[in-house]
């Protein structure tokens, strides 16, 4: 009969805190981040030549079908002298691109964005090589007959399919694949509109998740090279040069500011709710979805002969807005006529973006409140309030504070932006449960959560949470002494049995199944062997200085629920570690976010210890 061991060794690691410190570095990233950057960099100058092919051809659709020229130049379908019959131009490009995506890929339908993270999240960030064909063409078409939509959109998507095609020609992994869609994506909308910071961290806010080198880095670099190659192709930036605004407003401007904050984010949730209010309509419909667009277009149409200016992309409204020089006829033409054919439209699932609508709504809600907030300068209240509504609209409010400082260069309303944006951004949080671009992915099937925080089980190591009073067996032991031991119920139960030397060093490891088998089998020649010659050598093991997500990670490459903590160096047994011990983490972090206690008490006099806290 042999005696059942419990490890109660000193758990302390036996290695230097130096040494142990250069094993666990900040970041995980490795030398792979340099090809991945360098295939980045290509697909930025890539996408910069694509944004000009994407707009090229909205002015060439632009003017094919409202003036019956030929040429690209960017123009406003407000100016064409159709009469009545313009009413006919967006229903015909809406039936082109019913007809594209019923027979060509569904893929184009919606503003791009919640395309991209679809592909991202749940096509291992795989795209079809023909949704960079049609992408393109058939937002260019949306967009040329009066679509009240932006570029960025289709760009995104367009740039994303680009860099998803590249990726596909090389053994990459999913994550490989994904950092080279989102550069394809951010390099897009960097060449668009000259914000490369601001595309940057559009990725990090909204196609990413995650905050790591490995994609960070190179989609950085894709930005900075497609916003390079832009210069020579379409110009510097801005895309809307204003003039200076107070660097120091007071504090009824600061006050004001938050206002328009409030105001935007009611703003944000009530344009959400529009959306896919009209989708839901659509829904109801008999007809097949390949004919929904031609409705929407039908909106558009009537909404251009009330409101001209509401159709296209309308960069020109929005230069009007920042520039104060704007009537009341067109604030209210723009809040109301556009935001109506823009949420039926997108609601019948055409092709077309959504920031510059949003761009030109916020300008108009700004160009409202500058009637009686603080005279702060020409632009400044319909800047803020754009900035609010990308914030609180996209839930991205640093991309939208860089973004308007971006289009604008105007760095003295970083301030303003910042207190409205972010009260947008907490006002939506707090009033809906998705953006406009995460609710059409949660309506497909799929939940995503967008915050970000440091995985719990990198906080707490392995020598916190493992299993001390490990039963283990002697190596010199032999195999029919185990099996017929009175403790062998209670090994099975540990499922892992260690098998240990006389100085306490793991020598290999017994699951419960060798044992169960070992035991019906009654081979007289194997029950003699020791437990050394039949113990699993090669066993996967965990240091008692290891976070936990190093450890879950091993945990699931090799198909395990349960490790040996061992010493890296001399091998000595100091316990286990299971998948069950894991949970103690998330335990923590559970308990660190629900339980509340006051902390420092304060010492009342006898005449107020009635209003002292409970």
């Amino acid at each position: 009969m042999i005696q059942e061991e419990k490890v109660n060794s000193d758990p302390r690691p036996a290695r230097s805190a130096t040494k142990r410190n250069e094993e666990l570095g900040d970041f995980t990233t490795t030398l792979r981040v340099i090809p991945i950057s360098l295939l980045a960099m290509f697909i930025g100058v890539l996408c910069a030549f694509v944004a000009l092919a994407l707009l090229r051809l909205i002015g060439l659709f632009t003017n094919l079908f409202y003036f019956g020229r030929w040429s690209t130049e960017m123009v406003s379908p407000a100016g064409n002298h159709l009469g009545y019959w313009s009413v006919l131009v967006p229903i015909g490009g809406a039936l082109i691109i019913g007809v594209m995506a019923r027979f060509g890929s569904e893929r184009i339908r919606g503003h791009g964005i919640p395309e991209a993270i679809e592909a991202i999240l749940m096509n291992g960030s795989r795209v079809e090589p023909k949704v960079a064909l049609l992408k393109p063409l058939s937002s260019a078409i949306s967009i040329g007959s009066g679509g009240p939509f932006g570029a960025e959109g289709p760009i995104i998507m367009t740039g994303g399919a680009f860099g998803s095609m590249i990726a596909q020609l090389f053994h990459l992994t999913s994550a490989e694949r994904k950092t080279l869609l989102v550069a394809g994506a951010a390099g897009g909308m960097a060449a668009t509109f000259a914000a490369p910071v601001a595309s940057v961290l559009l990725a990090v806010e909204l196609l990413l998740f995650e905050w790591k080198p490995r994609s960070l880095v190179p989609v950085a670099l894709a930005c900075a090279v497609a916003a390079i190659a832009r210069r020579y192709l379409l110009g510097f930036g801005p895309l809307f040069p204003v003039p200076a605004h107070p660097l120091f407003i007071g504090p009824k401007a600061l006050l004001g500011c938050a206002l328009v904050g409030l105001l935007a984010g009611g703003l944000s949730a009530l344009l959400t709710l529009s959306v896919y209010a009209a989708e839901d309509a659509f829904q109801h419909l008999k007809i097949h979805w390949m004919w929904w667009p031609a409705i929407g277009g039908l909106a558009i149409g009537v909404g251009g002969l009330i409101f001209p200016q509401a159709l296209g992309v309308g960069y020109d409204t929005i230069g009007a807005l920042l520039a104060g020089s704007v009537t009341t006829k067109v604030i209210l033409g723009v809040l109301l006529v556009k935001w109506f054919i823009w949420a039926v439209s997108l609601g019948s699932g055409t092709s077309g973006g959504v920031l510059a609508p949003l761009l030109m709504m916020g300008g108009a809600l700004g160009g409202l409140e500058a009637m009686f907030l603080p005279n702060e300068g020409a632009g400044f209240w319909p800047l803020v309030s754009m900035g609010a509504i990308l914030g609180g609209t996209m839930r991205s409010p640093f991309t939208s504070i860089v973004f308007a400082f971006e289009l604008t260069h105007d760095a003295n309303v970083f301030l303003p932006l910042l207190v409205a944006s972010m009260i947008a951004h907490g006002f939506t949080v707090l009033t809906l449960k998705r953006s406009i671009l995460t609710e059409k992915v949660a309506r497909r099937g799929f939940h995503l959560s967008r915050e970000y925080a440091v995985d719990p089980l990198e906080l707490l190591y392995v020598r916190e949470v493992m299993r001390e009073d490990t039963l283990s067996v002697p190596s010199s032991a032999l195999l029919r002494d185990v099996l017929g031991s009175p403790q062998f119920l209670r090994w099975q139960l540990q499922r892992l049995l260690p098998v240990v030397d006389s100085e306490g060093r793991l020598r290999g490891v017994l699951t419960s199944g060798d044992l169960h088998k070992w035991r019906e089998s009654r081979d007289e020649n194997l029950l003699a062997r020791p437990l050394i010659e039949v113990a699993r050598r090669e066993s996967v093991n965990a240091d008692p200085d290891e976070p936990l997500r190093i450890v879950v990670n091993r945990m699931a490459e090799n198909g395990v629920t349960r490790l040996p903590v061992v010493d890296g160096e001399t091998q000595k047994l100091f316990g286990l570690v299971t998948l069950e011990d894991l949970l103690k983490a998330r335990t923590r972090h559970v308990e660190e976010e629900r339980h509340r206690e006051q902390v420092i008490r304060l010492a009342y006099p006898d005449a107020l210890k009635g209003f002292g806290p409970k």
